[in-house]
């Protein structure tokens, strides 16, 4: 061997022995992932019907990602979020899913966000065996018909009726209803006809359309004839059981009639769009996070980072506020990273199977910190976690009261 080829040898010795090094110094500086890839999945409706919350959880997650890999990744880590749009088709969403699963390998997923859409998806996640954590379903017994891999970081809509319907009744003097909701939509038909008609009549509420509910479809423009019939019956207050923006369109139509009583319904309502429908009408939603008084030092926070993101995103109402729906994707991914450092996850692709499992546990039986307190979730794969009654009235949301998912309200 002559002395340059020599030479050559030398110097590529080195550099690799300097690479092994610095890989090895990483390593015991705590980042034993330095060099690898952390794939997440995320499915939101970034078009269709639900298509707001869809893109504000896309810059929400993209916001997540830049701040992570600015301070150094996990564990070394860089993290890569990979966002599939499922347009809020239910057939959609479940063949993301098995797209992230199979062909981009995630270890873990952040949706879907309906709950017709977990429905169809969950019991995938479940046959893959890749956790997939719902931001926004909150139709009863979804994540409890699909354990142990389908969670949701959300509280269903009977724990949350039990303290809305108490207060919308004393604070508004209610003692009669009428209600419509959208016949189209899985949590909406599962609140608007079950939900609050019970714990309304619970509380000694009398629902003036009972048996003979009025609905309309997701699209639908024209509620005229249905708004006429609420007008003639004259209730107390309207349960309108809805995603925000069919809940303007009944809203609109009920105010230009010369209807205008205090409106309650579900999480779907919470949406900086509902209080431009008619400031003067007070609305009485269910929240675990919102924009607002009282809302806290680590929302506020969130907020002031994310709100001037969304409102300067293409697509988005000038005046976008981030929704309970960011909150949660958001702290969905958050525990997610939290279970990659924590228990043992290699990122190695013939140990995807370990490391899903491994994230499995850690959601299962861990607690995080999230916006508005402690979360965990319970047998049944959904959050026990803080909630808000919150009060939507002359452009703005104040807080009403607080709750809690936990049995006999305890457990936040």
């Amino acid at each position: 061997m002559n002395r340059i080829s020599r030479r050559k040898l030398l110097v590529c010795g080195a550099a690799v022995f300097s690479g092994l090094l610095a890989f090895g110094q990483a390593a015991a500086q705590g980042k034993r992932l330095a060099g690898q890839e952390l794939r997440i999945g995320a499915i939101v409706p970034s078009s269709g019907p639900f298509a707001e919350w869809g893109r504000t959880n896309t810059v929400t997650l993209k916001m997540l990602e830049d701040e992570v890999n600015a301070s150094g990744g996990v564990e070394g880590a860089k993290l890569r979020i990979f966002i599939y749009d499922d347009a809020f088709r239910p057939p959609q969403s479940a063949n993301v899913l098995r797209r992230l699963a199979e062909d981009d390998k995630v270890v873990a997923i952040a949706g879907p966000l309906s709950s017709g859409s977990c429905e169809v998806a969950l019991p995938i996640a479940n046959q893959l065996k890749v956790v997939a954590t719902s931001q926004a379903s909150s139709k009863p017994g979804v994540a409890a018909l699909n354990r142990p891999w389908g969670f949701r970081n959300t509280v269903d809509e009977l724990a949350l009726a039990r303290a809305t319907v108490p207060y919308f009744k004393n604070t508004y003097k209610v003692s009669t209803v009428a209600v419509i909701y959208d016949a189209k939509d899985a949590n909406s038909v599962a609140t608007g006809s079950k939900i609050l008609p019970t714990i309304m009549k619970e509380n000694g509420i009398k629902i003036l359309n009972d048996g003979n509910f009025l609905t309309f479809n997701s699209g639908d423009i024209d509620v005229s004839a249905q708004a006429t019939t609420i007008r003639s019956l004259n209730p107390d207050g309207i349960v309108i059981a809805a995603e925000y923006s069919q809940a303007t369109t009944v809203i609109r139509e009920l105010k230009r009639q010369g209807v205008v009583k205090p409106v309650i319904g579900g999480t779907p309502l919470i949406a900086a769009g509902m209080l431009k429908a008619a400031p003067e009408v007070p609305i009485i939603a269910p929240a675990t996070f919102f924009v607002g008084e009282k809302s806290g030092p680590k929302a506020e926070k969130f907020v002031a980072k994310l709100q001037p993101l969304l409102r300067k995103t293409s697509g988005l109402p000038a005046e976008i506020e981030p929704s309970m729906y960011d909150a949660n994707i958001y702290e969905i991914v958050t525990l997610y990273l939290e279970a990659v450092r924590k228990t043992g996850v290699t990122l190695k692709p013939n140990e995807l199977a370990q490391d899903r499992e491994k994230i499995r546990k850690f959601v299962e039986t861990g607690a995080f910190e999230g916006f508005a307190g402690k979360v965990a979730f319970n047998k049944d794969g959904d959050a026990t976690k803080s909630f808000f009654v919150v009060v939507g009235k002359n452009g703005k949301w104040s807080m009403g009261g607080r709750g809690c998912s936990g049995p006999g309200g305890k457990g936040c």
